[in-house]
């Protein structure tokens, strides 16, 4: 961008603050950062009263955040040998995320729509290691799915493992 790297660190602050707005941006998909609540997928997921249309709708909104999320993981990965706070801001994310998954099978649980033995602790740890960037990154980069059909995986994936009425 032919700006001195110090500019940078001066305007964002140090590597995990750039990387923090690097990953926010990437989720929102809107070049800033965006609270969850706030995001136009998360609000049509709330919205949607069936809760396989509910699971569909956020499968098609992983798809695309990952799409542009996977990248900086794999970036991060390699990073983080070297840059320790590295490591702790992405453990950060994903308790986040967790905490996210949580109130989602929440509501799941609430409409009555989990599969009888299934937690709502037990849905979502199933969905936020099956939204993970690592999870993403294997089928699509890995293995060559196509987004579209990591989509569909997806969605199948969580009305069978999580709903009653698969």
């Amino acid at each position: 961008a032919g700006v001195a790297l110090d500019t940078v660190y001066a305007s964002v602050g140090p590597k995990p603050a750039l990387f923090r707005l690097l990953v926010e941006a990437a989720i929102s998909g809107t070049g800033a950062p965006v609270p969850a609540e706030e995001r136009d997928y998360v609000r049509a997921i709330r919205t949607e009263p069936d809760p396989g249309r509910k699971l569909e709708r956020y499968a098609r909104a992983i798809r695309e955040i990952q799409g542009r999320l996977a990248p900086l993981f794999r970036v991060l990965q390699q990073a983080a040998a070297a840059e320790p706070e590295l490591s702790t801001l992405w453990r950060d994310i994903a308790e986040r995320r967790a905490r996210n998954m949580r109130a989602l099978a929440a509501e799941l649980a609430a409409a009555g729509a989990l599969r009888e033995g299934v937690s709502v602790e037990e849905a979502a740890d199933v969905i936020w290691a099956t939204n993970s960037s690592e999870l993403y990154a294997l089928l699509v980069f890995e293995r060559g799915w196509g987004p579209e059909r990591y989509e569909r995986w997806l969605a199948d994936s969580w009305r069978r493992l999580l709903l009653q009425d698969a």
